[in-house]
Order: structure tokens, then C-alpha cells, then sequence
């Protein structure tokens, strides 16, 4: 089975008001496995190269300071179809326009306050994970229930 990796961090206001244990615990739920997860204080350097694609824009040193503002939980999630089901996750950008069931829609109302951020595309995904994360800290294990996660064997147990 061809497993993906995606990027995904918790932004300070996760922290802030307590909700990453809950957060977390949806991508296990999910069927997700972490192979990677610290800790951080992304800096404002780091801040600046992460989201430069919006360098210029009128939202991108609000951006900065907010995720500089405090600290942050780095992610790297595998699964199948891992960043296109961690997106799905995430919700709308802005917390107000996001669906219930996803943790923008359930957790945020603010534009600019919206918990998350995960990797649009496998390319960025496999850029960011590079840049928050030495390889040796990614960890490869296995696990005994990817067979009720995935139905691996094409077939079904029944």
C-alpha cells in the first residue's frame, strides 16, 4: 500500500486554549500515524520563509506575528491520501466559513485565528516536512490495525 506524508502544526491559539490533545486525537482517530511531533517556537526568520509564497499580501505580517506569538506542535501524519484527507480535516480557511465536523468549523470563528495549518499538495508537503523536521527525527513503525483502517488486502475480512 502506497502511504503518503503530510505536514501538519497546531498554531499558537491551539495551545493557547487547550485544544491540542483534542485536536491530536482526531488524526488518530482518523486512522492516521504520527511519525513526527515536537514542539516549537517558530521564529520569525522561519515564519517568513514558511509562508513566503504571501510575502506583499495585506495579511502577511499579521501571519507572521501570529505564529511567532507562542508556541506551536509540529506534526508529519501518514496515511493513505494523507494530505488530501488532512486538508479535508482542517476546514476552510476562515473558522466562520468552515463546515461542522472539522476542526476550523468546531473550534474557530476568527479569519485570522484558525488553529492549523496542513501542506496543500504532496510537493509542499515533502518541502515542509523537510524544513521542520531532520530526518532522523521522523520515526517508520508498524501498527496492527491498518488492516480495519485500509481493508488491505482489496477483499474485506467478511
Amino acid at each position: 500500500m502506497n502511504l503518503e506524508r503530510t505536514l501538519v502544526f497546531l498554531k499558537p491559539d491551539a495551545l493557547q486554549r487547550r485544544l491540542a490533545g483534542e485536536i491530536i486525537s482526531r488524526f488518530e482517530k482518523r486512522g492516521f500515524l504520527i511519525v513526527g511531533m515536537k514542539l516549537i517556537h517558530i521564529t520569525e526568520e522561519f515564519a517568513r520563509r514558511h509562508y513566503s509564497a504571501h510575502a506583499g499580501k495585506d495579511f502577511f505580517e499579521p501571519l507572521v506575528r501570529y505564529t511567532t506569538c507562542g508556541p506551536c506542535i509540529a506534526m508529519v501524519l501518514e496515511g493513505k491520501n494523507a494530505v488530501k484527507v488532512a486538508r479535508s480535516m482542517l476546514g476552510e480557511t476562515f473558522g466562520g466559513e468552515s463546515p461542522s465536523g472539522t476542526v476550523r468549523g468546531d473550534y474557530s470563528l476568527s479569519n485570522r485565528f484558525n488553529l492549523i495549518h496542513g501542506s496543500d499538495s504532496t510537493q509542499t508537503a515533502e518541502d515542509e516536512i523537510k524544513r521542520f523536521f531532520r530526518s532522523e527525527e521522523l520515526v517508520s513503525y508498524s501498527r496492527e490495525d491498518i488492516q480495519w483502517i485500509y481493508d488491505t488486502d482489496g477483499a474485506g475480512i467478511v
